[in-house]
């Protein structure tokens, strides 16, 4: 009894220095700029305009002229943007040109790595080599990318680097690219972390759960499984049943709940990741991610694939239906 109760002292003990020193901010915000990719919309936008309005030199990229236009009139003239597409070479020398010139001698305070696409998502069966290019070439090689450009800056700043994963990275839900892109980006994070904490640079992990934004909207997902589906030879279309398109669709429409549209939760954590002293390695983000991804991902393999299996339906032509699926074979 006595241990149990000194243990219980011990992590509230912990707990306590670890939320005081968190609680430590950096000096001279308004001396640092950071470059946030991905702000059309969502979490980029959302966290571009909060650093903005914290005191930042913020630079925005977004990939259409409409983003940033519409991110300009919601942010002061301090905000700047520029247009950026992570796979093309001259696009990222432009950017890296603008930062250079920008930050000069003070180097590149934060680099917030959080462009990215979702689809094609879906099934493995139903993807071809180039479908699963389309979302690593963002999510992952662009990423990739742009930080190898961008670090000599950040180096010299003695910066921060935050990169947004997603529970995915932690938990495969589905096929396609963007969960193997995701856990590329957990992989890149924790190599680069340890190989920059000798220059002072600290590499911070986002970890969100399901929120509404454009990588979850359900009309583009149910869109786009339409197109790999229609695509499918016959005798594939015929082991899966015309049902299994319908209710795959609609649970990969998880992050449309209306409960999942404050996005200043993820945002909070970028925020976070850049102004505090002693930034967190990982950031879990969403009540969904901290209670039932993050901790799934630490169970045994079983219990995971059962889990997951309950919340999609199975093929018409299979011989194993989970208690918990949808046996679309019988509908």
């Amino acid at each position: 009894h006595m241990n149990f109760t000194l243990q219980l002292l011990v992590c509230f003990h912990f707990l306590f220095c670890r939320k005081r020193l968190e609680a430590l901010k950096i000096d001279g915000v308004r001396d640092k700029c950071v470059l946030v990719t991905g702000c059309d919309s969502g979490f980029g936008n959302h966290v571009a305009r909060q650093l903005d309005r914290r005191g930042f030199q913020v630079i925005a990229t977004c990939m259409t002229e409409k983003g940033c236009s519409d991110l300009e009139a919601a942010a002061s003239p301090n905000l700047r943007t520029v247009l950026l597409n992570l796979t093309d070479g001259a696009s990222l020398d432009r950017v890296v040109e603008l930062v250079r010139s920008v930050t000069g001698a003070r180097g590149l305070w934060g680099l917030v790595n959080n462009a990215g696409r979702s689809i094609p998502i879906g099934p493995t069966e139903w993807m071809q080599v180039e479908d699963f290019k389309k979302v690593l070439d963002v999510n992952l090689i662009g990423m990739i990318d742009i930080t190898l450009r961008l670090l000599p800056l950040v180096k010299r700043a003695r910066g921060r680097i935050v990169n947004v994963a997603s529970v995915m990275g932690r938990v495969a839900l589905t096929g396609g690219g963007y969960a193997l892109s995701k856990w590329g980006v957990e992989s890149f994070s924790d190599s680069l972390r340890r190989d920059m904490r000798a220059f002072g640079v600290k590499v911070s992990v986002i970890e969100p759960g399901f929120f509404k934004t454009a990588v979850t909207n359900v009309d583009l997902i149910e869109a786009d499984l339409l197109r790999l589906w229609n695509r499918l030879p016959q005798d594939i279309k015929d082991s899966y049943g015309d049902k299994y398109l319908e209710n795959s669709g609609k649970a990969k429409g998880e992050g449309s709940h209306p409960g999942r549209k404050d996005i200043s939760k993820v945002t909070w954590c970028m925020e976070h990741a850049l102004t505090s002293r002693y930034p967190r390695t990982r950031y879990g983000a969403g009540w969904d991610a901290k209670l039932v991804w993050l901790p799934l991902s630490y169970c045994p393999t079983f219990i995971t694939d059962f889990v997951i299996c309950a919340l999609f339906p199975v093929p018409k032509d299979t011989r194993v239906v989970g208690p918990s699926q949808v046996d679309v074979s019988s509908t």
